[in-house]
């Protein structure tokens, strides 16, 4: 009898077979869309609009550019910077209201409190009511990452006008629901062994999570609120469009006004806020994991 064939391995494994998946995806939908390079060559004034905005790069403004500046109005600096605290208190009170729904519902969203887990043990809650809470958290999460914050912010514009609570609830509602989703993700793929072992020995399932679980998933939690919170600064000085005191509002004047050095004064201001809490963050988090 003839020895079996010896079965070839597949030329592409797990990885590579997803990534060429996404090639055919994206080549597929740049068919679909006729996607064509010749649609990137400006007009003649498109090319003199962005000649005039990207030779001012190197020479951002100091001073205000408008032919009349209203008595009173402070200096482009302090209007800048200004902006840019607003912009950070708009993250940071986003981000707040975000966390504190990423943690109780990436709880529920999580499989380690009832799914054959430590937490929740094999209780008839476990095997009936647990699992209806978990689907309907995961619904939940999935409608509130779903709408980008600028579509929230219109619908909160229209309901309740252009107050801060509304560009706050904008963010957080998808900032919530995104934290949610990876906060369940990395308690479920933490360790367990603390855990058990707090079960085993008679612990509560809130103490065995919030002393099993929760400090071994918190690092990362730690990390990924901390990018977060940079998501969070674009997205207010986004919220500037639609007419908040932030540094979008400020880009926005400033560039339909045609001063295009004030433009890039509040864009390296941004710049600026970013690389700063990305160092300060990188440290802190260096510091609590350690």
């Amino acid at each position: 009898m003839a020895p079996e064939a010896t079965r070839r391995p597949f030329p592409l494994r797990a990885r590579g077979t997803v990534l060429l998946a996404l090639l055919v995806a994206g080549a597929w939908a740049a068919w679909e869309l006729e996607l064509s390079w010749g649609d990137l060559t400006p007009n003649e004034g498109g090319v003199r609009v962005t000649k005039s905005f990207f030779q001012r790069a190197l020479t951002p403004a100091l001073a205000s550019e408008a032919s009349h500046v209203p008595e009173g109005t402070p200096p482009l600096l302090v209007l800048s910077l200004q902006a840019a605290w607003t912009t950070l208190i708009y993250a940071a009170a986003s981000m707040s209201l975000a966390l504190l729904l990423g943690l109780f519902l990436g709880f529920f969203a999580s499989t380690a409190w009832w799914a054959g887990d430590p937490v929740g043990g094999r209780t008839r809650l476990g095997r009936t009511v647990a699992p209806l809470v978990y689907g309907a958290t995961r619904v939940l999460i999935g409608l509130m990452r779903s709408v980008h914050e600028v579509i929230w912010a219109v619908l909160f514009l229209a309901a309740f006008g252009l107050t801060p609570l509304a560009a706050v609830i904008a963010i957080a509602i998808p900032y919530g629901g995104t934290l949610a989703k990876i906060f369940s993700e990395m308690i479920d793929e933490a360790p367990r062994g603390a855990a058990l072992a707090l079960r085993a020995s008679g612990s509560s399932g809130l103490q065995v999570f919030g002393f099993g679980l929760l400090p071994a998933a918190l690092p990362d939690m730690l990390a990924y609120s901390f990018y977060r919170f940079e998501c969070a600064l674009r997205s207010s000085a986004v919220l500037g469009f639609f007419g908040y005191a932030t540094l979008g509002r400020e880009i926005q004047q400033s560039f339909s006004s045609t001063n295009y050095g004030e433009v890039w004064t509040h864009l390296y201001v941004l710049m600026a806020i970013v690389i700063v809490f990305d160092l300060w963050s990188g440290k802190l988090r260096a510091r609590l994991t350690a």
